[in-house]
């Protein structure tokens, strides 16, 4: 049976997700909706049996769909989840789930209420090199991490304006975060101290923090500092640096260097996390077997959870306790 699904999105990572399922046999696209009709009719003049509509919900309307996709900037979810939970249609949302906090926490408790399959778009997840890492450290003790997302500014109007996207370490950073949850354990309070230094006076309308660093309590004890910035003009580093009883860890998307005093150990570990993360979606439609999916909405509410409250710390210039995270 052929699982049609629909796209809510026309940008860049809506394509990426498209390109894979393009290659995932009895996969096809059906339905697209954008903010530009423009894009969204040659998003689905790409697809034999697509239609463009100016609406999720004229979509949802006019075409029976297995699953639809998630595409959109974080402060233009209102409606859309809601739409899928009510109808009872699985969802791929990409990351983040929202710009501020208490959307997310109503939808995850709508999801879980009816059970519905949902994945987020956290795909580090699904790197070669953090399931080697992961593999790995489970015969050391974690004491403490660091880790980065340094580079230069997104220039859409919606990344640029912190009341839209939440700023770099809700959009971007975030990664860092849920991969550190992932490999270390739950993050129980966080400090932040956010700036901005430059690309508010270069970039007209930008009033994001170009700078930021988020000092973090793990539950197990662990410590961790998570770093961004994006006033630099090249890219610098993206990854999460581990450092253990037997020796450090360095992740990054297509590498793993452990360091230990008798050897270092480097793996080149290219792969298609985006790939991956598709098939373990479209397997659970066909079966129900969710085991492949890493990252469903409620654990995904964790990783916004500590980043919204890593946007609090920043504001107030106090610690956040996680009181939800689990321990």
């Amino acid at each position: 049976m052929t699982l049609t699904i629909g796209f809510v999105g026309t940008g860049g990572i809506a394509k990426s997700h498209q390109a894979q399922l393009a290659q995932i046999e009895g996969v096809e696209v059906t339905a697209f909706a954008g903010s530009t009709w423009a894009n969204t009719e040659k998003a689905a003049a790409a697809w034999s049996n697509a239609r463009a509509y100016r609406s999720l919900a004229d979509m949802l309307d006019d075409r029976k769909l297995d699953a639809v996709y998630l595409c959109v900037p974080p402060d233009t979810h209102e409606g859309l989840e809601e739409a899928l939970i009510e109808r009872g249609i699985p969802f791929l949302v990409e990351k983040p789930l929202a710009h501020e906090p208490a959307l997310p926490q109503r939808l995850a408790a709508a999801i879980s209420e009816k059970n519905l399959l949902t994945s987020v778009g956290y795909h580090w997840r699904y790197l070669p090199s953090v399931d080697k890492a992961k593999k790995k450290l489970r015969d050391t003790t974690f004491g403490m991490a660091l880790g980065y997302w340094m580079g230069t500014m997104p220039m859409a109007d919606w990344w640029i304006a912190f009341n839209r996207s939440g700023g770099q370490f809700v959009e971007q950073t975030t990664h860092m975060v849920d991969l550190l949850r992932y490999l270390c354990g739950e993050i129980t309070e966080v400090y932040a101290a956010y700036d901005k230094r430059v690309m508010h006076k270069k970039v007209e309308k930008a009033d994001v923090y170009d700078v930021g660093t988020v000092t973090m309590k793990l539950a197990n004890g662990g410590v961790a500092t998570l770093s961004n910035t994006c006033m630099l003009p090249h890219y610098h580093t993206v990854g999460l640096d581990l450092f253990t009883e037997k020796g450090t860890f360095e992740v990054r998307d297509s590498s793993l260097k452990i360091i230990k005093p008798e050897k270092t150990s480097e793996y080149h570990l290219p792969g298609n996390p985006i790939g991956r993360e598709n098939e373990a979606f479209i397997h659970a439609l066909r079966t129900g077997d969710r085991s492949l999916i890493r990252s469903d909405y409620a654990d995904s509410l964790k990783t916004h959870e500590v980043t919204m409250a890593a946007n609090q710390s920043a504001a107030s210039g106090l610690p956040v306790k996680l009181e939800n995270q689990s321990r």
